[in-house]
């Protein structure tokens, strides 16, 4: 009897645990291997019994009942030391020390630090000074202040110590002035110069400092910027010299007024001979540094990671010209602070005492050298507080701060396992260092990779497995064509069938027809249906059979195992709909349904009907949801089918009608889509719900949207329908003409129900007549009634337009669409109006007014342009109906006018949802107003007749005597009424008599009522002030006067207006100068020139101030000293402007206001407690601002400013109020009950819209988020990022880049923070149309023969397929008056072209533009007509493999394009014409010899060609030009010229590469750099010419401050751009590129180029997202222009860089001489206009000279444009003075070839010349040997001149 109880319960057992493993993440693996299965998580284990029959991979608590044998491994994290902080101790501490910890795939662990500062720790400080000559005066006050530095030190703290250093530059030009005098005494009583010295190491004598700094004397360089980098570096490194003690706070204070160098200055400087800074310690014995010409300056990056390294905290102690430079490179270091010096230094201990209290505070804590397999976080636990999104910390000294660090390791890397990559990448010891410390957290982390013991030894050969495998882990792993559980049956052998078929089924179906049995065992085919998936031990199981639950397989919250749905964490049911969570089911108090239900499956089972999802009372706040509450009974009412389908249906509340259309979603509550499981077709409807009342109405659309099925049965019902349909319409209409004429004839059948009307709304009046003398107000309460039923709610949306009486385009010829528009906007906030929101300064008024910018300004910032919401106040609208209590909401809003109708769209939106984020509104009532419109919406409530619609009255100065509004009734979006008066008039009157004016927005004068300038200025800029009473636009006109200064001699006279914006307080008037005539300069005239500004005529409420007009006086030094002898000192008059106080926190107020008018010598700032001006404190300031401190907390102040100079001061200002902030809030506790999110958002799936714009939809996490936040990137720049909220599931990105990759993911939050982010989701915008062509430029070969080329459009916006170019003759008004041709270019990359047989003396048009995949973009249009041009010929580079046309050519010739390479390739022309041939022949001697011999196994042969130009020997004195002119038939036609100057250039640049081994190619030309991010760019080159086939290229590059040199292969040799990804903002980086062809790898091309962004200040490495990036240097300028004047004179012009980066400086052009024999010139060319000129003297004729142009910013030159140009002598090369490389009198040409027995080839070339009249000679002889291995050229050159001989040999090896 016991035995049979032992079998039933293991049976009972087998059959539950069977059960219960279908359902978990183990089993559902399907891991083959044990290694497998415990890598797949912790409860994973991994049974291996022999002969388990059951699933081997699954949970412990399964396999302990049936396996003897379990194997489970777990993840470990071991503390190895964690010595307790010892709070006593003086030391700063970091507990634990040494940490180990391994990790699963996708696992997290956390590990808590503690962190101590002390109160006093030791502190070291290193004074490093600047020595130049300028700092004279603060090293005086240094020595000065000696003994006081070293008590500020001390009172940081008692264990200190204190040392000096100096610095002043390198020692070279043209840094050091290098003159012998100069290099001992630079200046009187000077020191000679240093780069820099270690004077005093870190010491603790204050008396020994204070001595050795009275030593000092001041030094000196030339040029601004100083080497203190070198110091710095110097000071980091050499920790003996200086002195560092390990335990201690390590302060670095850095004093100077000037810039600073950094790396490549010494390179660039330097001309490229200093060697980059290799970062070690160079000081001798007298601490001096010895390396300083030798090696470059350091870099900012190597600075930030040296100083970090030794946890130096840099101190910028500068002078206000140099503050700026320093202000930005502080914020690159984690801690850091910056203080402004005076000039002499005077306030240098005030600066430290406050720079060490700021730091004393701050704290960085980060993880270093955490593997890429890992993701490492720090957080917070205690009161410490991130700054931003940094690792710096806000810590308590004194106190143990604790953090925490999390470290998770990813899933993949690139869909890789990550125990499949490197073993190396697998583990990695990370370190935890604050910033200040020397201790650190050891982190030994590495990844769980282990593999089973059972797998180590496996028993092979096994006779288990038939000796046809190896046991191990309990299983057979059999070898090649074996399987089977015991390796007994071959794979294809169908082994025992019956094993294939299964026993539940009465089919005798092997593997149910789904499979294939192979050794007994069935093997799944895959499904017809690619969606469909077989799985089971007989292939039963289909995963299309899984729950489904709203249409989704298992909800979309699991995965189909066995036709059962096994589901994901947190989800539980039969398809897996129900959450285990009841956090759906809390409400916002933290209550279970509100107490008034039960939680089922995730929902609340409430006790009462009419309720929110967790019990709680509809009201229109909580529509949220509508959907899926109304889902179920929708499908019950409708189609009968769902859970409620049955007697359940009739518990269904809401009025349910059938549709043919459904409403638009702006005039409904929710529009909704689910799809019914019962025959898997998708319904619509629709729901409206109001306030008032608890019934929903909701309409369904009658059509279904099905699968594809049989419909011929539809055709009769559809017939009887129509015929039905048709006499029921029939009917209808019979009854409704019979009720008509009933309802007009008889009173009774007034009763009838086709005789009754619905309601009606219209304004009460028709006309309106004001007065503007007697308005009150700016806007009138107009009436609107409603007649009729007054039941329901009606909303009735409503316009105004003003100045009606001028016509429709009255405004759009007045103003522009880019103006900006303050828009007023009124909504009614859900909350009753009380007496405190009356006044604007009480609390309550204040924090409802930062709520509602706050939420504002989150949602109308998606409008492109809008500014930040202002002048926010309070009111009630008396005549609301039942709305009159509550509180509108009047607020600015400075936006474009072109954007008014998506803000009335965006603001009507947000109403009828009735929230705006956290800001709560009433729908029905809002009002959108501009300067000449308003858009706006009024509620009829229940029971309520009447309301008044605010309407606006658009009162302007400029307004007409009389003018007349229109306010309109637009429509009724939400209700039943019909709109009956539909408008009404209002007319204002001005009187003609006097009459008040409205008062003055802002005045506007000028800055003072004189200015001077300079004529070598070039303009004079006036400044121009504005007082702002009452922000807007406003505008003022201004104009010139001559006075002794004459407009056209002395200045260009100007007359225009200028436009203050909203906002804008200052202006300037730029007024061209003009030098001083010849004239002028002869008489020596010393007239004063001086003429007038003056303004007038102000508008939009602008005032004229005191300077209405300014006397400009223009003249030299000599004219502004004598002004200062004549002119005295004026008084100061006036107040300074626009005071604005902001608090800083609660001890500290910022104050800012606008300079007075007139000589200020500083200000005065005066200060008090509002209600005690008696304790009133004064401060002094230079500056136009100010800081208040050590105020109290939460305590209104009072304050105002008042000018002086040496006359006195001047009128106080206007008193300004702030509050500082409450010193410490009182934070609310937590609602009880509330649960945090713990899941991300699902289903996340972006689409794109168009070219700008990404919606982005998304599945609620469980726990009732409130919002949710999308970051979004460019893909692979996620430092790009950018971050857009929302408080629906769904985003719509805007204001894109067409054709760009994005990357993005959301996360949602709620009060108790934010959840995880969901999976990154990956969209690319399409494509829009690009932009047009850059400028064409046009090189002109002969007047019928032009080469057009064009740029590549700025803003391609796609991929470019093809271009159209087309041309037509036009006439002198650029009217064709010709047909025109049309040529279409298929190859993108070739923007050029060439044209023959143009009409000569014709004017043409021609037009270039582009395509991509959205269309054909705009045209760029250029008329040239090339007789215009020079007649002097010019040679013009033609670049190879572009398209030549024949204007003369007929239709079907425009179709087919030839490219230059089939003439430059084609093979040896036959002579076509004998005459020419023979004319050839009079004036050259040709002579060839040709021979072949045989020696043996040698084979030799050789040509020699001689040829002699002229007739005889020249006279003496002259020379001849060599030249052959060959015709030849290509294609049956010509060769024209420009296929002659193709030959000719082509035979050009073989000279010019001689030296190039044959088939190499040349180096890539034109190397360009495009910024895509702040770490990204594009780089593209142009194809170099070669004489084999370019195979690829290879790009390289590598910060120039060193790193790993990264390269990139290309194979396609098409593809002469790459995009890269992975650069550092703000890194100089070097890129090289070459080409390979079959012979070997071609030259470099070089390039520098830097990406600047903002960065983060505490990670220089991280661009903060969204900020602007720039290129640091400007792109190439424009193509080259040649225009040759003469013989010796060249104009060369192009044209302003696409892209400057910055202000154009000016230009550097190079002339270089290609025949080696000229000097190479240069040129300075200044200016920044936009097409600029140059022209190039004593050039020489048929000389063929490269031009570069390149353009400088301040950040240096950026790449070169180049062009060849050769200026042909008039008589074809016969001139005196042609020497086209001076080859003129006889040439020999021999080629010689031999070929050894082996493998050995050798070809010898000789070119031998004679030169002029004297004989000279140069013979150039090339050698050429290869074998198999190598080929080895060796050139050799030998020149003899006058008798004397110069030889040069040249040997090149290259890898054949």
């Amino acid at each position: 009897m016991m035995e049979l109880w032992k079998t039933w319960f293991s049976f009972l057992v087998i059959v539950l645990l069977t059960v219960e493993c279908q359902g978990n993440h183990c089993t559902a693996s399907q891991a083959k291997t044990c290694s497998e299965c415990i890598r797949v998580a912790e409860e994973c284990s991994y049974c291996a019994d022999e002969g388990f029959t059951y699933p081997r991979c699954d949970t412990w608590s399964n396999l302990n009942f049936t396996c003897k044998e379990v194997i489970r491994v777990k993840t470990s994290m071991r503390i190895h030391k964690a010595t307790a902080i010892n709070t006593s101790s003086n030391r700063a501490q970091i507990s634990p020390q040494l940490v180990s910890m391994t990790l699963r795939a996708g696992e997290e662990r956390t590990l808590d630090i503690e962190v101590f500062q002390p109160q006093e720790a030791p502190v070291d400080l290193y004074f490093l000074m600047d020595f130049s000559n300028s700092m004279k005066d603060d090293l005086d006050n240094l020595k000065k202040l000696g003994l006081q530095l070293a008590d500020v030190v001390k009172n940081m703290s008692n264990d200190y110590t204190i040392g000096f250093g100096k610095f002043v530059d390198k020692v070279t030009v043209p840094q050091t002035d290098m003159r012998p005098l100069r290099l001992k005494e630079p200046w009187p009583n000077s020191e000679a110069p240093f780069s820099f010295k270690n004077v005093i190491p870190l010491t603790s004598n204050a008396n020994h400092f204070t001595q050795e700094l009275e030593k000092e004397k001041i030094s000196g360089n030339v040029d601004a910027p100083e080497g203190g980098f070198d110091a710095i570096l110097q000071v980091a490194v050499c920790q003996n010299d200086i002195g560092w003690r390990e335990e201690s706070t390590h302060l670095l204070v850095f004093s100077t007024e000037s810039a600073f160098h950094y790396e490549a200055d010494g390179s660039n400087v330097l001309s490229g001979i200093l060697r980059r800074n290799d970062e070690k310690c160079h000081l001798d014995d007298t601490g001096t540094y010895t390396q300083d010409t030798q090696q470059d300056y350091p870099s900012i990056p190597t600075l930030i990671r040296l100083l970090g390294k030794q946890s130096i905290i840099p101190i910028f102690a500068v002078t206000n010209y140099s503050y700026s430079y320093y202000e930005k490179l502080s914020k690159y270091f984690p801690v850091s602070d910056i203080g402004r010096l005076q000039k002499d230094s005077s306030n240098i201990l005030d600066l430290l005492r406050s720079a060490f209290k700021n730091i004393q505070s701050k704290m960085e804590i980060r993880a270093e050298n955490v593997p890429k397999t890992m993701k490492a976080r720090i957080s917070s636990l205690s009161a410490a507080k991130s700054h931003s999104e940094s690792s710096t910390f806000t810590i308590n000294q004194g106190e143990v701060n604790k953090f925490q660090l999390s470290l998770r390791a990813l899933e993949n890397i690139n869909k890789n396992h990550l125990c499949n990559i490197a073993k190396e990448k697998q583990k990695e010891m990370i370190t935890v260092k604050p910033s200040t410390f020397t201790d650190a957290l050891n982190l030994d982390a590495s990844l769980f990779c282990e593999q089973c013991h059972c797998e180590q030894n496996p028993e092979v050969n096994s006779p288990k497995c038939r000796y046809n495998g190896d046991f191990a882990c309990g299983y057979c792993l059999c070898r090649d064509e074996w399987q089977g559980s015991d390796c007994s049956c071959r794979k294809g052998s169908e082994g025992n069938i019956a094993a294939c078929i299964d026993p539940k089924s009465n089919s005798s179906q092997v593997c149910s027809k789904r499979g294939e049995c192979q050794c007994g065992t069935c093997h799944c085919l895959p499904s017809k249906n690619h969606l469909e998936k077989y799985d089971g031990m007989y292939c039963e199981y289909s995963n299309l059979l899984c729950p489904r639950y709203a249409g989704f397989t298992c909800n979309d919250r699991g995965r189909c195992f066995e036709e059962k749905c096994q589901c994901d964490n947190g989800w539980t049911g039969l398809s897996c709909e129900c959450p285990i969570s009841n956090a759906t089911c809390i409400n916002a108090n933290g209550l279970l349904c509100n107490g008034k239900g039960t939680c089922l499956c995730g929902r609340c089972k409430c006790e009462e009907q009419n309720t929110d999802p967790t019990c709680g009372s509809t009201t229109y706040l909580q529509l949220l949801g509508l959907c899926e509450d109304t889902r179920t009974c929708v499908q019950c009412q409708a189609w009968n089918t769902g859970e409620k389908k049955g007697q359940n249906c009739k518990t269904c509340s809401n009025v349910f009608e059938f549709v043919d259309e459904l409403k638009s979603d702006q005039l409904v509550t929710e529009s909704c889509q689910f799809r019914d499981e019962d025959d898997d077709c998708t319904y619509y409807y629709t729901v409206e719900k109001h306030p008032s009342a608890n019934v929903s109405y909701v309409q369904v659309l009658k059509k279904k949207d099905c699968p594809p099925g049989g419909f011929l049965w539809l055709i009769p019902l559809i017939i009887f329908l129509m015929l039905l349909l048709g006499l029921l319409l029939l009917l209808c209409w019979k009854y409704f003409a019979w009720c008509r004429a009933c309802c007009g004839k008889l009173p009774c059948c007034a009763m009838l129900p086709c005789c009754a009307t619905g309601p009606m709304v219209g304004f009460k009046e028709d006309h309106y007549m004001l007065r503007q003398s007697k308005m009150t107000s700016s806007s009138l309460d107009t009436p609107m009634v409603r007649t009729g039923k007054q039941h329901g709610t009606d909303i009735v949306r409503w316009k105004v337009t003003d100045n009606v009486h001028k016509g429709a385009t009255a405004h759009s010829q007045l103003v522009s669409p880019k103006d900006t528009v303050l828009y007023n906007l009124s909504l009614r906030a859900a909350r009753m109006f009380n007496s405190d929101l009356k006044n604007p300064d009480s609390r309550e008024s204040e924090q409802l007014r930062l709520l509602v910018e706050e939420n504002l300004n989150d949602v109308y910032k998606r409008i492109p342009g809008a500014q930040t919401v202002r002048k926010t106040r309070f009111r009630t609208q008396p005549n609301a109906g039942k709305r009159s209590d509550l509180t509108i909401i009047d607020a600015q809003l400075p936006a474009p006018r072109a954007a008014q109708p998506e803000i009335v769209k965006l603001t009507e939106h947000q109403v009828t949802m009735g929230t705006f984020n956290d800001l709560k509104v009433i729908p029905g009532y809002y009002t959108v107003a501009s300067d000449r419109d308003a858009h706006g919406q009024v509620e009829f409530q229940d029971g309520v007749e009447s309301v008044d619609v605010r309407v606006p009255l658009f009162v302007k100065e400029e307004d007409d005597d009389e003018k007349r509004l229109l306010v309109e009734a637009m429509d009724v979006p939400l209700g039943m009424a019909e709109i009956g008066k539909r408008s009404v008039d209002i007319t204002i009157i001005k009187e003609a008599g006097p009459r008040i004016s409205p008062a003055a927005k802002s005045v506007v004068t000028f800055l003072q009522p004189s200015y001077q300038c300079q004529r070598q200025d070039q303009v004079a800029n006036i400044a121009l002030l504005r007082e702002i009473i009452d922000d807007g636009r406003t505008q003022v006109s201004y104009k010139t006067r001559d006075l002794t200064a004459k407009d056209g001699k002395d200045y260009i006279a100007t007359e225009n207006e200028v436009t203050f914006l909203p906002g804008e307080t200052r202006k300037e008037i730029p007024i061209k100068l003009l030098e001083q005539t010849e004239m002028d300069s002869l008489l020596a005239n010393e007239q004063i020139k001086q003429f007038l500004v003056e303004l007038y005529k102000p508008r939009n409420g602008a005032k004229l101030g005191k300077f209405p007009r300014t006397t400009v006086t223009i003249g030299d030094e000599i004219t502004k000293h004598r002004l200062d002898l004549n002119q005295s000192l004026f008084p100061i008059d006036s107040p300074p402007l626009n005071v604005k106080a902001q608090p800083i926190d609660s001890k500290r107020i910022q104050v800012n206001w606008n300079p007075a008018l007139g000589d200020v010598t500083g200000y005065k700032l005066k200060y008090w407690p509002e209600d005690d001006e008696f304790s009133s404190q004064t401060i002094d300031t230079k500056n136009n601002f100010a800081e208040l401190t050590n105020l109290q907390p939460n305590c209104d102040y009072a304050m105002e400013v008042a000018a002086y100079n040496s006359l006195g001061s001047g009128p106080c200002s206007s008193i300004a109020r702030c509050c500082t902030l409450a010193g410490s809030s009182e934070t609310t506790p937590l609602k009880q009950g509330a649960m945090s999110i713990s899941s991300p958002p699902s289903n996340v799936k972006a689409q794109p819209i168009n070219s700008r714009k990404i919606r982005l939809n998304w599945t609620p996490p469980p726990g009732r988020p409130i919002g949710y936040k999308v970051t979004y990137w460019f893909e692979g720049d996620e430092s790009s990022s950018q971050v857009l909220s929302t408080t629906t599931p769904s985003a719509e990105l805007t204001n894109l880049y067409p054709y760009s990759d994005y990357e993005m993911n959301v996360f949602a939050y709620n009060a108790l923070g934010a959840g995880p982010r969901s999976d990154t989701a990956r969209c690319r915008t399409l494509e829009d149309l690009p932009n047009e062509p850059g400028r064409l430029a046009f090189n002109v070969i002969s007047p019928t023969v032009t080469q057009l080329s064009w740029a590549e459009p700025s803003e391609t916006n796609g991929e470019i397929v093809e271009y159209e170019v087309t041309y037509m003759v036009v006439n002198d008004e650029n009217k064709p008056i010709g047909p025109k041709k049309t040529v279409k270019i298929n190859k993108p990359k070739k923007r050029m072209m060439l044209i023959e047989n143009l009409k000569e003396e014709q004017p043409y048009l021609y037009t270039v533009r582009a395509r991509n995949g959205a269309g054909w973009g705009p045209m760029r249009e250029a008329t040239m007509n090339l007789s215009t041009q020079p007649k002097r010929p010019m040679s013009i580079p033609i670049i190879p493999d572009i398209p030549i046309i024949d204007a003369e050519g007929h239709d079907e010739y425009e179709n087919f394009l030839m490219y230059s390479t089939d003439v430059i390739r084609s093979p040896k022309p036959s002579v076509s014409d004998e005459t020419d041939m023979q004319q050839i022949n009079q004036n050259t001697n040709i002579h060839s010899q040709q021979f072949t011999r045989t020696m043996g196994d040698l084979s030799m042969h050789s040509n020699t060609y001689t040829m002699m130009s002229g007739q005889g020997l020249p006279a003496p004195g002259m020379k001849g030009v060599n030249y052959t002119v060959t015709q030849q038939m290509i294609g049956g036609r010509r060769r024209t010229n420009s296929e002659d100057v193709n030959a000719a250039l082509e035979n050009l640049e073989t000279v010019l590469h001689e030296n190039r081994s044959p088939g190499i190619p040349s180096t890539p030309t034109r190397l360009v750099f495009s910024a895509l991010g702040a770490t990204s760019l594009k780089v593209s080159w142009q194809k170099p010419p070669c004489e084999r086939e370019v195979l690829g290229y290879r790009v390289s590059y590598q910060p120039l401050a060193g790193g790993e040199m990264k390269t990139v292969d290309i194979s396609d040799p098409n593809e002469n751009s790459l995009i890269i990804s992975d650069l550092l903002p703000n890194y100089s980086y070097m890129f090289k590129v070459k080409a390979l062809s079959e012979k070997g790898w071609g030259p470099e091309r070089e390039g520098v180029i830097t990406i600047e962004s903002k960065v983060d200040p505490r990670s220089p490495l991280s661009p903060i997202p969204g900020s602007p990036f720039t290129l640091s240097t400007p792109s190439a300028p424009g193509p080259l222009v040649f225009t040759a004047i003469n013989s010796e004179l060249l104009k060369l012009s192009w044209e302003k860089p696409r892209k400057p980066n910055g202000d154009i400086m000016g230009y550097l052009v190079t002339c270089e001489p290609l025949d080696g024999h000229g000097e190479i010139k240069t040129f300075q060319v200044e200016g920044d206009d936009e097409e600029m000129t140059l022209m190039v003297p004593n050039l020489s004729e048929n000389i063929p000279y490269k031009f570069k142009v390149q353009a400088k910013t301040t950040q240096g030159f950026g790449p070169e444009r180049e062009g060849i140009i050769t200026i042909e002598s008039q008589d074809g090369g016969r001139s005196p003075h042609a020497n086209f490389f001076k080859y003129n009198k006889q040439m020999v040409t021999r080629h010689e070839g031999f070929t050894t027995p082996g493998t050995m080839a050798t070809e010898t070339n000789l070119m031998k010349s004679t030169i002029g009249p004297f004989s000279d000679e140069m013979t150039v002889t090339t050698q050429k040997t290869e074998d198999e291995t190598f080929i080895t050229q060796q050139i050799t050159r030998t020149m003899m001149t006058y008798g004397a001989v110069t030889k040069q040999v040249e040997s090149k090896l290259y890898e054949a």
